[in-house]
């Protein structure tokens, strides 16, 4: 049995003669009720791929085809073995993490070889004790309680150990009740609840708030807007960053700690303060002239780490900041976790993870799925990004890694596309010298969608890389994401991303993906997670296909060529039909939050689209 067949690969796995064949009734074995959820998983996956019929018992001893154990002599936290015989399966962990996972990898073993499993000993436990996800709750949409909660039943079933939700403004205060409004924002009750599901999955859920970059939702209101450093524009607009020499600042930051910090159990808690404004050219210019802007920084940072300490927590923080002034890396406390982020395969901050180990930090590395700014990820550039980090991670020494899924731009890119992103930073977290990069995508369509042929990996390929096709200028994002919603006439000497997209890229683009019969059609005893990415990833598609499309017309009318009334016509009545199923699909896995501002745009574009019509 080759390890490479299984979605997150395991350390040691030794073939023995013999095989094991599943009876028509499997009895399920454990003295402990926390293994009851994983062993209610093995038997759905039973009853499926391998036709028998399971039942759980409580007891350490009898005859069972499946028996889960403890053993003290498994010391790793999260270690296990897993031994299948003539007679049965053992599984023996030291700890309840250990056995769910050892559950989880027989659940992969049971979904390839269905009804006899071959003979084997598979000794197993991760690279990093920090396997994360990081969503991005912010941008625009808020998932709904039971999203988040489906959510967690895959990554637990890839072993990732820690979700984080990264939170601006969507969260609903009590002290500070406007802060969420018309944002959907997240309540105590839906994170105690969530909190409590990742607990029987062997998820931390961990904090994670803006607390001095990134304000700008908060920043524009009338009652905040003079806590910002830099104030930008006039009106309700105001600044992104807060302004660290004004002691209300800090008091701010504080009250909403009260509030959000002690609903979660994890230790540690993201304070982000990542992408400041610069500090040395608004509010707090006269202080950074005399002590530097690094030094500013580190010394709002210090305040928010004493905040952190007030409620038991240890503190991560994003490192790009401290980067930029590397000088300061002495300075920082050793028990403040530098999260070090880079979306790039190569980008020179993943390059400088050494200088954070060395200078004797807690490191966690920290890519990206690459689905923000596009409809369908930027596919090639997150499998090396998470590789390339991944191998970063051990060489230092990091205590983790956490793979981010951000929703720049409005968030109109799906949750089911980013799916492949984190079951791949899952198989890296766990043993990244096991993964083979190349096949990973045709493992993921197997395990996730039940496809044991290529076609669905290759529609997953092609729609993951309309970002190199379509143009030359793929940095964190596509062009096609912009394509779709930018205005097809521009101000005279205006330019835009259709502008640098290329013709020939364009048609292939929709040679590829225009034909919807390349997504399979969800299958009967599919759960609804999964047939909904399916659903996401047409649309996710239909979307690139409409942007080349309005991407060719426009090139056309900016170079002063006719393009047919018909053109127009259909480009508009593709654009209704297409938001209509935006909105479906938005609404089947998130709060309406921000949905409006994405219909809104394309309406807009819809809108010019008939009017030229009409112009003709």
């Amino acid at each position: 049995m080759p390890a490479k067949s299984l979605l997150i690969p395991v350390k040691k796995c030794v073939a023995r003669s013999g095989r094991f064949r599943w009876p028509a009734r499997s009895v399920l074995a454990t003295a402990r009720v926390a293994d009851v959820v994983p062993l209610g998983q093995l038997a759905e996956d039973l009853k499926k791929h391998a036709g028998s019929k399971a039942c759980l018992e409580g007891n350490a001893l009898g005859p069972a085809a499946v028996r889960v154990r403890r053993d003290a002599a498994i010391k790793g936290a999260e270690q296990y073995r897993l031994v299948v015989g003539a007679d049965g399966v053992t599984i023996s962990a030291s700890t309840d993490a250990g056995a769910y996972y050892g559950l989880q990898t027989l659940r992969e073993l049971v979904r390839i070889h269905g009804r006899s499993l071959p003979a084997c000993v598979i000794d197993d436990q991760p690279d990093f004790a920090r396997r994360g996800v990081y969503q991005d709750c912010s941008r625009g949409k808020v998932p709904t309680l039971e999203t988040l909660k489906a959510l967690v039943e895959r990554l637990g079933a890839w072993k990732i150990n820690e979700l984080q939700l990264y939170v601006e403004n969507v969260f609903s205060y009590k002290r500070h009740p406007d802060i969420g409004k018309g944002y959907s924002p997240l309540t105590s009750e839906e994170i105690l609840a969530l909190q409590e599901h990742c607990k029987e999955h062997h998820i931390r859920l961990v904090g994670s708030l803006a607390s001095f970059g990134h304000l700008e939702k908060v920043l524009c209101l009338p009652q905040y807007r003079n806590l910002a450093e830099i104030a930008e524009g006039k009106g309700p607009q105001g600044g992104s960053t807060l302004c660290p020499t004004d002691p209300r600042s800090v008091k701010l930051v504080g009250e909403w700690y009260e509030e959000f910090v002690p609903l979660f159990e994890a230790v540690d808690f993201n304070v982000c303060c990542d992408e400041t404004s610069p500090l040395d050219v608004g509010r707090s210019k006269a202080k950074a002239a005399k002590v530097g802007g690094g030094r500013l920084y580190l010394d709002f940072l210090l305040k928010i780490r004493q905040l952190c300490h007030k409620h038991g927590k240890r503190m991560n923080a994003w490192s790009d900041i401290i980067l930029q002034h590397k000088e300061l890396l002495k300075d920082v406390p050793r028990d403040i976790v530098m999260l070090n982020w880079a979306y790039e395969p190569n980008h020179w901050r993943m390059g400088r993870t050494n200088e954070i180990a060395r200078a004797g930090l807690p490191l966690v590395v920290c890519p990206g799925t690459s689905s923000w700014a596009t409809h369908g990820s930027r596919l090639g550039v997150a499998i090396a990004n998470v590789a390339n980090f991944a191998a970063q991670g051990r060489r230092w020494g990091a205590e983790g890694m956490l793979n981010t899924d951000w929703g720049d731009g409005g968030h109109r890119n799906f949750m089911g596309v980013s799916l492949h992103s984190f079951a791949h930073g899952a198989a890296h977290s766990w043993h990244g010298r096991g993964v083979d990069d190349k096949s990973f995508t045709d493992a993921f369509c197997f395990h996730v969608f039940g496809q044991n042929n290529s076609r669905l990996a290759g529609s997953l390929r092609a729609l993951g890389g309309t970002y190199c096709v379509c143009s030359d200028n793929y940095v964190n994002s596509c062009a096609l994401y912009t394509s779709l919603v930018e205005p097809l006439v521009l101000p005279e000497g205006g330019k835009g991303r259709i502008d640098e997209t290329k013709p020939a890229g364009l048609r292939q683009i929709i040679r590829q993906l225009s034909d919807e019969k390349i997504w399979p059609l969800p299958p009967k005893d599919m759960g609804g997670f999964e047939a909904l990415a399916l659903m996401e990833f047409s649309v996710a598609a239909r979307m690139d296909v409409l942007a080349c499309r309005r991407a060719l017309a426009a090139k056309d009318l900016r170079a002063g060529k006719a393009v047919a009334a018909k053109e127009f016509q259909a480009l508009a009545a593709d654009m209704h039909e297409l938001a209509g199923d935006f909105k479906g699909l938005w609404l089947a896995r998130n709060k309406p939050s921000r949905l409006k501002d994405n219909l809104d745009l394309m309406s807009r574009a819809e809108t010019e689209s008939r009017r030229l019509a009409t112009a003709k």
